[in-house]
């Protein structure tokens, strides 16, 4: 069995536009923090898989796991926040052996 859309409604501002399935468009646009935890999450990746080039990287990756700490806990999630405040010290940890 397949599910199929055939319209879709689109509320603006509390007016219907179409006829189907009834979406905000506060649900479809992306907020400011999920775009800041995109880069951020972005930025930390791209720092790790350019560690082998230089310790400098390493220290990029460490920034950018205290980024998305920040981006965690500004979205709520708490556990993720604290998770990359632990790769933040891991990764400064090697970058200090590694200079």
């Amino acid at each position: 069995m397949r599910a199929q859309a055939d319209a879709v409604d689109v509320v603006v501002d509390g007016e219907r536009f179409g006829n189907g399935v009834q979406i905000r468009l506060e649900e479809v646009f992306v907020g400011p923090i999920t775009l800041y935890g995109v880069a951020a999450v972005t930025f930390m990746m791209l720092m790790y898989a350019l560690e082998s080039r230089g310790a400098g990287f390493i220290l990029g990756f460490a920034v950018g796991c205290l980024l998305s700490s920040a981006y965690g806990f500004l979205a709520g999630a708490w556990p993720f926040g604290v998770i990359e405040a632990i790769w933040a010290v891991i990764a400064v940890r090697r970058f200090l052996r590694s200079s």
